[in-house]
C-alpha cells in the first residue's frame, strides 16, 4: 500500500513539473488516500500484535 502511495506521489510530482495541474492534483489526492489507508492498516496490525502477545515462548 505504501508503494502505491509513493508511486502516485511521484506521478503527481512529475505531472506538476510538466504543468498538468489537474492530473497532479488527482494523483496527489489518490496518494494521500493510499497513505491514510496504509497508516490505518499499520495501526490495526500493531494493535493486533500487541494484543495477541508473543506466543513463541
Amino acid at each position: 500500500m505504501l508503494r502505491w502511495a509513493l508511486i502516485f506521489l511521484l506521478v503527481a510530482l512529475v505531472a506538476g513539473v510538466l504543468g498538468f495541474t489537474e492530473i497532479a492534483g488527482a494523483s496527489a489526492g489518490i496518494a494521500r488516500i493510499f497513505f491514510y489507508v496504509f497508516l490505518v492498516l499499520l495501526v490495526i496490525s500493531a494493535l493486533l500484535h500487541v494484543l495477541r502477545g508473543n506466543s513463541r515462548d
